[in-house]
């Protein structure tokens, strides 16, 4: 226990300015489970003058370019800080330069949905992602030991091409929009194109890299050939796995056979990746706070989970199965989003002390959690009653609704105990 100890002093210095990123990524967590509780109550009672759709967008936007990307930015920054004045500076400019754009789309999209503004807002944070690509990248490989972090820093590369190669599916929608294919098939394909390559690649391979950083930093004997092979089997299935976000159009045979050929190597890959999960679990534990323990160990098996299901899609049944009951699509969404991506980075920002529990968080948490395990029953039990032809859940948008409540309300307990947290010093926050 006493080397365990050791280890947990063994921190990085944590700047002023990653705290802040990271108070403020938790931040539009809370407003973008507001607004999706404010969707829920839509769907319930509709207000006059109010588009569901406009505040749909808004809320879809904040969730992935305010608190996720927001979150891995103070992450990176943590793992791997800048170490010049210049980088530092740089840093500073594009995070501001990302809140201009975030708080614009949260103005402009429930006021216009896809239009001039929201699309400027839009295609500024994307530029912005370049920008944070190139210069992230440029100063680890200038600064960091990559004979030290070789496996991490392979995973969050990763993470980062994948980033800029979804921002393809945006670029589309402007030639398709002007066209009028609003809509449509080629629409809809450029929306999970964005989707597919944030949360299977950026947001995936950002996790990973964490987790692999992790490892490394805390001399965690890992083994690194199966490492390796998971992280090949999982980045080159990527592409192809995008031929299942697409199998509803009911494409010709060659695409189910890449989707298959995907799969196969997707499974490989999370097979590899649970040799390593194993190999290390008993010594990483040791490591963790209680609340991280939970935290990481549910978001390990929603990732398996959502993997399972991607396998799923595969089959033609499943995947018309799923375009027709959208109940499972946006189940599917949450889970891969709030059950595996977001549980992990609140466990990762807990643990390194850029977040605290506080004296309300453990019951924010759990709030959270429950508001979140609710919705997703209720999500999964709706469709799977419309696909046996049993009788739906009558009063399923009030379930929806009051599922929901808790979420905002246990993220702002915990946002809220955030108050008066500051940098002592290596790697430990009072």
């Amino acid at each position: 226990m006493t080397e365990v100890r050791e280890r947990l002093q063994q921190l990085p210095h944590i700047e002023q300015d990653t705290l802040m990123r990271a108070r403020l990524a938790l931040g539009y967590f809370v407003l973008v489970a507001m607004l999706g509780l404010f969707l829920r109550w839509l769907m319930v009672s509709p207000i006059v003058g109010i588009n569901f759709k406009y505040f749909l967008h808004a809320h879809s936007h904040v969730a992935l370019l305010g608190w996720l990307y927001c979150a891995f930015f103070a992450a990176l920054l943590y793992i791997f800080p800048a170490v010049t004045a210049e980088a530092r500076k740089s840093f500073r400019r594009q995070f501001f330069l990302t809140q201009v754009s975030v708080l614009g789309m949260l103005f402009t999209f429930p006021v216009q949905g896809y239009a001039l503004f929201s699309i400027i807002f839009s295609t500024m944070h994307i530029l912005l992602s370049y920008w944070f690509a190139r210069s992230y990248w440029r100063h680890v490989q200038l600064n960091v030991d990559t004979g030290t972090h070789t496996t991490s820093l392979k995973y969050i590369g990763a993470a980062l091409l994948f980033m800029v190669v979804s921002s393809i599916g945006p670029w589309a929608m402007g030639p398709i929009m002007a066209k009028g294919i609003i809509g449509g098939e080629l629409y809809y394909s450029a929306i999970y194109f964005y989707l597919h390559f944030q949360y299977n690649g950026w947001f995936t391979f950002a996790v990973l890299g964490l987790l692999f950083w992790f490892l490394e930093r805390h001399h965690i004997a890992f083994n690194r050939r199966w490492a390796m092979r998971a992280f090949w089997l999982l980045a080159l299935a990527c592409l192809p796995a995008y031929s299942l976000s697409v199998l509803w159009t009911q494409p010709a045979d060659w695409v189910y056979a890449i989707g298959y050929v995907s799969v196969a190597m997707q499974v490989a890959g999370l097979l590899y990746l649970a040799k390593v999960v194993w190999q290390v679990w008993v010594e990483t534990v040791l490591l963790l706070k209680p609340w991280v323990r939970a935290l990481v160990g549910m978001a390990l098996f929603f990732f398996v989970l959502k993997l399972a299901l991607q396998t799923a899609s595969a089959f033609p049944y499943m995947a018309d199965l799923a375009y027709k009951l959208r109940y499972f699509i946006i189940g599917y969404l949450h889970l891969s989003l709030l059950g595996f991506v977001s549980l992990f980075v609140l466990g990762f920002l807990l643990q390194q002390g850029l977040y605290r529990m506080g004296r309300y968080g453990g019951i924010g948490l759990a709030l959270f959690l429950m508001g979140f395990f609710a919705t997703e029953l209720i999500l999964f039990g709706q469709g799977t009653l419309l696909w046996l032809g049993l009788r739906a859940l009558l009063d399923f948008n009030w379930l929806m609704f009051w599922a929901s409540v808790p979420m905002p309300l246990g993220l702002g307990m915990l946002f809220l105990g955030q108050k008066g947290l500051r940098v002592s010093g290596v790697g430990r926050i009072v």
